[in-house]
């Protein structure tokens, strides 16, 4: 969804950015919002974020950032809560962004 929303958006979305701060994410606003998604998972500092969030980019934007980080975190819950397998064509299709982002060392092997 994240990938599809930038291309449509005519982003050009550095997926490395997530991971590595020194990487422009290539989107308006994008490190604010990395640093919201951040706060939130913490649970730290979190009013700072939404502050940022609100000078750089609007209220609306932030109402817009955390319904999609909602959205993603109540997807992921619902998926593991009912114990839904990934597909292993979807695996090979995401091999690229697990690659980027350094998630192969929580692979169960």
């Amino acid at each position: 969804m994240l990938r599809e929303s930038t291309i449509a958006f005519g982003y050009d979305f550095n997926m490395a950015a997530i991971s590595d701060r020194s990487v422009d994410t290539g989107v308006p606003g994008g490190q604010v919002i990395l640093d919201l998604v951040d706060a939130v998972f913490a649970k730290r500092r979190t009013a700072e974020a939404r502050l940022a969030v609100v000078d750089n980019l609007g209220a609306a934007s932030l109402v817009d950032a955390v319904g999609v980080y909602a959205n993603f975190a109540m997807m992921n819950r619902l998926a593991e809560g009912t114990g839904i397998p990934i597909p292993g064509a979807a695996i090979e299709r995401e091999a690229d962004m697990v690659e980027t982002l350094g998630l192969n060392r929580f692979l169960k092997h």
